[in-house]
């Protein structure tokens, strides 16, 4: 007997109606006819006999009411998906993903969540230098956080939010004082930010349809590592609005850039997981959140 079959007696004999349980179950009254056909033929009773207008059960279809009912309300439990049971007692070890100036900002407002109410969860963050690796197909990251424009196919990814790219300098730099032209911004001594050691960007392609190009003087692994040289030499480097910029005074990039989208992907293996769900929610609540408050 497979399990449709139960469901429609569930739905028969709690209507008492063909109709009635056609539209409970959203099929047709036909379609219902011949499943209590079915239905007869498998338990050898007629389950629903006509009394007047209307059905009434059989005696063995009263029997069966109660069981029917538990069966259909545990294979239901059984098919949800599973929630967190108990997140004080979560054990979990989570490995994020992500760049070092996003993590910066994650995972302090993160581990307070998260520990409040599941004290014993441990967040490895990773470095984004697995980007482009199969690292979340392979299992080594749960969950991987930033510009994502390298996944997989099967990969779910979710947008969280956009932000903009400013140019830093400290504080005695010229382009710290003044309007910050195109001409002025190109001129200066530029540090860019690759893992890879790229010294070009989607910034020097807006400027080559000016006509014009910067000066790459350095290229760094991080944006930890430029904003620490923007400090303390006259160079300026870009990084995400929003960002802490201790020592450093930030401008408008006088340029029409893209919108930088980040956002959260994860392997479908941890789609339904319940811990992974609550962790997606607490990521989305920190980055989503904070962003909402600047």
């Amino acid at each position: 007997m497979d399990l449709n079959l139960l469901l429609a007696l569930d739905a028969l004999l709690e209507e008492g109606s063909v109709t009635g349980a056609a539209e409970r179950l959203r099929t047709s009254a036909p379609a219902m006819s011949r499943t209590l056909g079915r239905l007869r033929r498998v338990l050898g009773d007629p389950v629903l006999v006509r009394a007047g207008r209307g059905l009434v059960p059989t005696p063995r279809a009263v029997e069966l009411r109660e069981s029917v009912r538990a069966v259909v309300e545990q294979a239901k439990a059984l098919l949800a998906p599973a929630p967190v049971a108990d997140l004080g007692g979560l054990r979990r070890t989570f490995a994020l993903q992500t760049g070092d100036l996003l993590a910066s900002r994650l995972a302090g407002r993160l581990l307070e969540r998260a520990h409040a109410v599941a004290p014993h969860v441990v967040f490895r963050f990773l470095p984004d230098s697995l980007e482009g690796t199969p690292a979340l197909r392979e299992g080594r990251v749960d969950l991987e956080i930033g510009v994502l424009d390298h996944v997989d196919p099967e990969t779910r990814v979710e947008p969280l939010l956009t932000t903009r790219m400013v140019g830093a300098v400290r504080p005695s730099h010229p382009l710290a004082r003044g309007r910050v032209t195109v001409r002025r911004f190109a001129a200066a001594a530029h540090v860019t930010v690759s893992r890879r050691g790229r010294l070009s960007g989607p910034v020097d392609e807006v400027l080559a349809r000016q006509g014009l190009s910067r000066r790459v003087v350095a290229s760094v692994p991080s944006y930890s590592a430029a904003l620490s040289l923007a400090a303390v030499h006259d160079v300026v480097t870009l990084a995400p609005a929003g960002t802490p910029f201790p020592g450093l005074t930030t401008f408008e990039i006088p340029l029409d850039l893209p919108a930088v989208s980040i956002g959260m992907a994860w392997h479908p293996r941890n789609d339904a997981d319940a811990a992974h769900r609550w962790l997606r929610g607490l990521v989305r609540e920190v980055l989503v959140g904070d962003e909402g408050g600047h």
